[in-house]
């Protein structure tokens, strides 16, 4: 009787030391499976974030910042890829690369202070500088879709620049600024 109760003793440790084990394994796996989206998604960011914080990158934004038009049709001939290839390009990559970060923080792919703390000024600097010319191209040629990620992105960016310092205002001429000669 006694080796009996102890039989079935030593099988109740033994199925609680099992359960445990499955327990911790699930545990880890779960850990490893966030860990690695979260690198995941440091290195989308990074990678992205890369291109506006090379010279490269920092001449194009400057560039695209200091462009100038009177109205939508002067901004089409003297920029738009009819006439103007490398400007387009450069337009369209930058644009694509705030869709891009704005696409990942409206899905909570990353965090919004995270992105503000590389590129919250950058963004709201060219969401203000082509918003007009983006809502207009929306209504010609791409629809209500057009970018809304990039609208998205520099809202938010603007609600915590808000919150950081209830003041500050963009400049009214950071986009026409033309050097002293």
């Amino acid at each position: 009787m006694v080796e009996y109760e102890l039989t079935q003793i030593v099988q109740m440790v033994s199925q609680i030391a099992t359960a445990i084990g499955v327990c911790i394994a699930a545990t880890y796996y779960v850990i490893t499976l966030r860990t690695a989206e979260k690198n995941r998604r440091i290195q989308l960011l990074s990678s992205t974030a890369n291109y506006l914080v090379e010279i490269n990158g920092m001449k194009d934004h400057f560039e695209l910042l200091n462009m100038n038009w009177k109205d939508y049709d002067d901004f089409e001939k003297k920029y738009y890829s009819d006439n103007n290839v490398d400007t387009d390009s450069k337009m369209y990559v930058m644009w694509g690369k705030f869709e891009f970060l704005g696409y990942m923080l409206r899905n909570k792919m990353i965090d919004a202070y995270d992105l503000w703390s590389l590129l919250g000024l950058a963004s709201l600097y060219q969401w203000t500088k082509w918003e007009s010319i983006i809502k207009e191209h929306r209504k010609r040629y791409n629809g209500e879709s057009f970018l809304t990620n990039f609208e998205f992105l520099a809202t938010e960016m603007w609600k915590i620049q808000r919150s950081i310092d209830p003041t500050y205002k963009i400049p009214e001429t950071f986009g026409t600024y033309i050097p002293d000669q």
